[in-house]
């Protein structure tokens, strides 16, 4: 294993850490992480561009092999969350900003690190995979139109305009990702090695950004924010598994959505605020600190999900059927 692949692999492991040492700095020093916030969009295309570098069309056969699970997990991540999202901005009454910023992630597809935690969890990485894949192929049209009807009455959204940012910043990243995979093999192959490094050094860049750009605004809602981005994501990893054992899924199968559902692309969420909500920039703090928060809480739930077995489950549910 090579220098940059090793310490990929460590830096990969350590995100949460590296995102919250970033983000607290960047709180106390904003100045040195200000101009950062100009090269958000491309340093999201960047990460995008590796994801996809790893794209395969396996990744699709899924679809077509169990066509009902996959259909499951995509319903689950765009009904789910932006659900959540709405319903909590509205039973909270969250000020204008912080409501559209909360609906902006919550209407973003799945991050390519829900597969990871997939993994540890012992869950159904295939179905995590083909659900990802999907879930972002049909984000140019899904996510502007979710965030248009659902946070249009706080502020003016742009479904045509969104629709392009999300074009350029995700999917064209991604075909190009995938040409260069096809056609150029071999520095693919070693290209993907320092992917975990570089796309943790461009998260951990976009977070600080963000969180520099919105010291004042942290200082006095960051708490309130905070409370809000843990709890819309805990909600969805618990309804992201209760929505796929209401249709009867396996174990495995349910840690898969509930991870799915409940973690989100949440670079999206940042870059899309930045480029549409320029004038409320706030909108943009409930996806940074999503993308720090769902990073412990990924991994947290993942030792926990790696735990259970079939057995325990099943032992467990007629223990329920018997009370």
């Amino acid at each position: 294993m090579g220098t940059v692949e090793k310490v990929g692999k460590f830096v990969g492991n350590t995100f949460a850490v590296w995102v919250l040492l970033f983000a607290g700095w960047a709180f106390f020093s904003p100045e040195t992480f200000k101009w950062i916030s100009a090269y958000i969009t491309p340093l999201l295309g960047i990460v995008m561009f590796g994801m996809g570098l790893t794209v395969s069309p396996a990744d699709f056969k899924e679809v077509f092999r169990r066509p009902k699970e996959v259909a499951i997990g995509v319903v689950g991540q765009f009904l789910i969350m932006p659900l959540l999202a709405y319903g909590l901005a509205t039973l909270l009454h969250l000020p204008p900003e912080i409501a559209v910023g909360v609906i902006l992630v919550g209407c973003c597809p799945g991050g390519t690190a829900s597969n990871v935690m997939t993994y540890l969890s012992k869950g159904d990485v295939p179905l995590s995979v083909s659900v990802t894949s999907i879930t972002t192929v049909l984000a140019p049209v899904v996510t502007p139109f979710l965030i248009w009807l659902l946070a249009s009455q706080w502020l003016p959204v742009s479904f045509g305009d969104m629709f392009w940012s999300v074009l350029q910043v995700v999917i064209i990243p991604i075909v190009l990702g995938f040409l260069v995979k096809t056609f150029f093999s071999k520095p693919a192959a070693a290209a993907v090695k320092a992917l975990p490094l570089v796309s943790t050094i461009a998260i951990v860049a976009i977070v600080a950004a963000v969180v520099a750009g919105n010291k004042e605004h942290i200082a006095t809602t960051g708490l309130a924010i905070f409370a809000v981005v843990i709890l819309h994501n805990c909600l969805g990893l618990l309804l992201g598994y209760v929505f796929a054992k209401i249709f009867g899924l396996d174990l495995a199968k349910r840690k898969a959505i509930s991870i799915e559902v409940g973690m989100q692309n949440s670079g999206l969420g940042v870059s899309l605020a930045q480029h549409h909500f320029a004038a409320s920039p706030i909108t943009a703090v409930p996806s940074a600190i999503f993308s720090v928060w769902h990073n412990i809480s990924g991994p947290i739930l993942a030792t926990i999900y790696s735990r259970m077995t079939e057995k325990q489950q099943s032992s467990e549910e007629s223990t329920q059927k018997v009370s």
